[in-house]
């Protein structure tokens, strides 16, 4: 089965494992995929993510982070999909509830978050906001 939009499914079945309380969830892997997860990680967005690849087909597994039985990703959000691209420059990147969130970000330095991209004075395309 071949997805147009692996990154929409990843946002999916994240949310969807959260609304049913998992404390896991399994998807296909990607470098892409698992940069987004380490961002996660790095920002308290989920415990940990491990790429196991048994089988021949690599798999990433999120392990779900809640607080006091309620999730702590709020919301998780696709802004960029294959239909419409959106592209920012490192001044105009948008602030996520008023820096209380994030958005991540693929720029020509690699997959960050809007802070670092600001930091870093680069701009690119914007692929989710997370909060």
């Amino acid at each position: 089965m071949s997805l147009s939009d692996p990154i929409g499914d990843m946002i999916a079945r994240v949310k969807n494992a959260q609304a049913r309380n998992h404390k896991k969830v399994e998807l296909p892997s990607s470098n892409f995929k698992t940069k987004i997860a380490d961002i996660l990680k790095n920002e308290g967005f989920i415990k940990d993510f491990k790429v196991s690849s048994e089988e021949k087909k690599p798999m990433l597994s999120l392990e779900l982070k809640y607080h006091s039985g309620n999730p702590v990703i709020s919301a998780f959000e696709r802004v960029s999909k294959p239909g419409r691209r959106i592209f920012s420059s490192a001044d105009s990147l948008p602030k996520i509830n008023n820096g209380l969130g994030i958005a991540i970000v693929s720029t020509p330095k690699g997959v960050m978050t809007d802070i670092d991209a600001r930091k870093h004075k680069v701009g690119g395309e914007i692929i989710c906001k997370v909060f």
